[in-house]
C-alpha cells in the first residue's frame, strides 16, 4: 500500500479550529466579520492600504495612458463634479457618506474574494478564514513546549496544550515492547511506534476521527490481527522515508499536525530492571508483569545517543513539561539518554514535573509524591524540574474500591518531604473521572490550564484563552 493512498484518503479531513467569539454580541454577524479583518496581529491592514492604493495608481496610470492629457483635465472635471454634489448635499453629509459606501465597497470586495477563496479550500467546513488566521496566528505567537514522556499520559497532555500553541515538541520513549507495537519491532525490526501514533493523534487538527483511525484494531487477516491501524501506518512511512524521524515527519504534514513528535532516540533501546528480591527483568512489558519493587532501572545500550533535533528542542524551549505518565516505563526512560537528561539540567526554562493521580502495580506500589521525585532523581543524579503538578482532591468511593481490587491507590502528596527536595508545588482539580467505568486520567484541558498559568504566573507570559 502506498503513501498516495493514505493521502487521497485522509485528504478530505476537515479542519475544525476553535472559533472566536464575535466582536460584540449586538453587532450583527457579517459586520462583525468585517471588523475581524482589523484585529491587531493579523497582518491584513497594511496589504489593504497597500491594494487600495494600487488601485488608485493604476487608475491614475490608465488615464495618462489613454490619452488623458493633460491630465489637469482630468482632475477639473472631477473637482467640478464634487462642487457639483456639495452644493446639491452638505459637505458635511456628501463627504462622510463618500468615504462609508468607498469603505463598505472595499470591505465587501475583499471579504467575497476571501470567501471564494474559503470555499475552495475548506469547502465543507463552516469556520471563516479570518477566524481561522487569528487562531493561526495566536497558536503560532505561543511559547515553545517540549514535553517529555509516553504512553496515554503524555498524548492527554498534548491534547491539552495544543489549543495554546502550535510550538510544541513531544520527545517520547521508544522502549515499548508490548502489543502491536512489541510484534512490529520483533518481526520487522523498526522502532516501536504505538506512543508516537497516540501523540500525533492527540495533536492532529481532526483529532477525534484521526484517533479512531489510529486505534483501530483488524479483527480478521493473517497477520493483522491485533495490529493498529496507526501502527501500520507510521511503519510503512518508515519503510518509505528511510526511518522513523522522516517517517513521522512526512506523517505530520499530511494529518496537519499542530507541533512535532520526535523519538528521544533512533535506537533500539530496551529496558530492563533489577528488583530488589535481586531479580533483573528484561523487557518494558516484562517489568511491571514481574510485580515487584523496582530498584534499579537501566537500558541496552547503556548511553543510547539522543535524536539531535530532540537535542534542539529541548535547547530552545521556553518551557519543559515532564509527565504524566508511568513512571519507569514511559517518564523515566527518555531520561536514560544521557544527552536528553543534559540538556534538560542545562536548559534554563522552566521545567515541571506531572505527577500520576494513582499508583501503579508493578512500578509505584506505596510511591508517594516525593517517592516519584526521588526515582527520577536517582536516576538522572541530578535535579532536573522546580515544581510538580499534583491532584488535589481524592476520586470517589466507587472508583477507589475498582482500583483497590487492582492494588492500586491514590498518589500520596507528602508536602514537607517534596518541599525538602526543594519542589514547589502546584496543587488543583486536573483529574477526570468515569463514574461509569472508575477509571480516572488527566482532564486535558484542565491540566492545560494549570500549566500555562503557571508558567505565565512565574516568567510573565500572557496566553490567550483557548476558545
Amino acid at each position: 500500500m502506498s503513501i498516495g493512498i493514505f493521502e487521497q484518503a485522509l485528504r478530505t479531513l476537515r479542519v475544525e479550529s476553535p472559533h472566536f467569539a464575535a466582536v460584540s454580541r449586538h453587532t450583527p454577524k457579517r459586520v462583525s466579520r468585517w471588523f475581524k479583518w482589523l484585529a491587531p496581529g493579523l497582518l491584513i491592514k497594511r496589504w489593504l492600504f497597500i491594494s487600495v492604493s494600487g488601485i488608485l495608481l493604476t487608475s491614475l496610470g490608465v488615464a495618462i495612458w489613454v490619452g488623458l492629457t493633460p491630465i489637469y483635465r482630468l482632475m477639473g472635471l472631477t473637482s467640478e463634479l464634487l462642487e457639483t454634489a456639495a452644493r446639491i448635499v452638505p459637505s458635511y453629509i456628501s463627504g462622510p457618506a463618500a468615504v462609508a459606501l468607498g469603505v463598505f465597497l472595499v470591505f465587501w470586495g475583499q471579504t467575497r474574494t476571501v470567501g471564494s477563496i474559503t470555499e475552495v479550500l475548506k469547502p465543507e467546513s463552516d469556520e471563516e478564514l479570518v477566524d481561522m488566521l487569528m487562531a493561526h496566528r495566536r497558536l503560532n505567537r505561543g511559547p515553545k513546549i517540549v514535553a517529555i514522556g509516553g504512553g496515554t499520559g503524555l498524548s492527554t497532555l498534548l491534547r491539552g496544550l495544543k489549543d495554546y500553541s502550535a510550538n510544541i515538541t513531544a520527545i517520547v520513549t521508544v522502549a515499548d515492547d508490548g502489543g502491536s507495537s512489541g510484534r512490529l519491532r520483533r518481526e520487522i525490526g523498526v522502532l516501536p511506534p504505538g506512543d508516537i501514533r497516540n501523540c500525533i493523534a492527540a495533536l492532529a487538527d481532526e483529532e477525534k476521527l484521526l484517533t479512531e483511525l489510529f486505534q483501530y484494531r483488524f479483527r480478521a487477516g493473517d497477520g493483522l490481527v491485533g495490529h493498529s491501524f496507526g501502527n501500520l501506518f507510521l511503519t510503512a512511512m518508515s519503510e518509505i522515508a528511510g526511518d522513523l524521524e522522516r517517517a513521522i515527519a512526512a506523517s505530520s504534514k499530511v494529518l496537519a499536525v499542530r507541533g512535532r513528535v520526535l523519538p528521544a532516540t533512533l535506537s533500539d533501546v530496551r529496558l530492563w530492571a533489577e528488583m530488589e528480591d535481586g531479580r533483573r527483568i528484561e523487557g518494558e512489558s516484562n517489568i511491571t508483569a514481574a510485580r515487584g519493587k523496582i530498584a534499579t532501572i537501566g537500558c541496552t545500550p547503556s548511553a543510547p545517543p539522543a535524536l539531535p533535533a530532540a537535542l534542539r528542542a529541548i535547547q530552545e524551549a521556553d518551557y519543559i513539561i515532564m509527565g504524566p505518565g508511568s513512571l519507569y516505563t514511559s517518564v523515566i526512560p527518555n531520561l536514560l539518554v544521557p544527552e536528553i537528561r543534559a540538556a534538560i539540567a542545562q536548559s534554563k526554562a522552566p521545567r515541571i514535573y506531572v505527577a500520576n493521580i494513582m499508583t501503579q502495580p508493578g512500578e509505584t506500589d506505596g510511591y508517594s509524591t516525593s517517592d516519584h521525585i526521588r526515582a527520577i532523581d536517582r536516576v538522572c543524579g541530578m535535579r532536573l524540574f522546580d515544581a510538580v503538578v499534583v491532584h488535589r482532591r481524592s476520586p470517589s468511593a466507587h472508583t477507589l474500591i475498582r482500583y483497590a481490587q487492582d492494588g492500586s491507590y491514590p498518589v500520596f502528596l507528602d508536602r514537607e518531604d517534596v518541599a525538602k527536595l526543594g519542589r514547589r508545588i502546584v496543587a488543583a482539580n486536573i483529574m477526570e473521572e468515569d463514574l461509569e467505568t472508575g477509571y480516572v486520567r488527566h482532564h486535558p484541558e484542565r491540566l492545560a490550564r494549570v500549566l500555562v498559568r503557571w508558567y505565565g504566573a512565574t516568567h510573565g507570559f500572557k496566553f490567550q484563552d483557548a476558545a
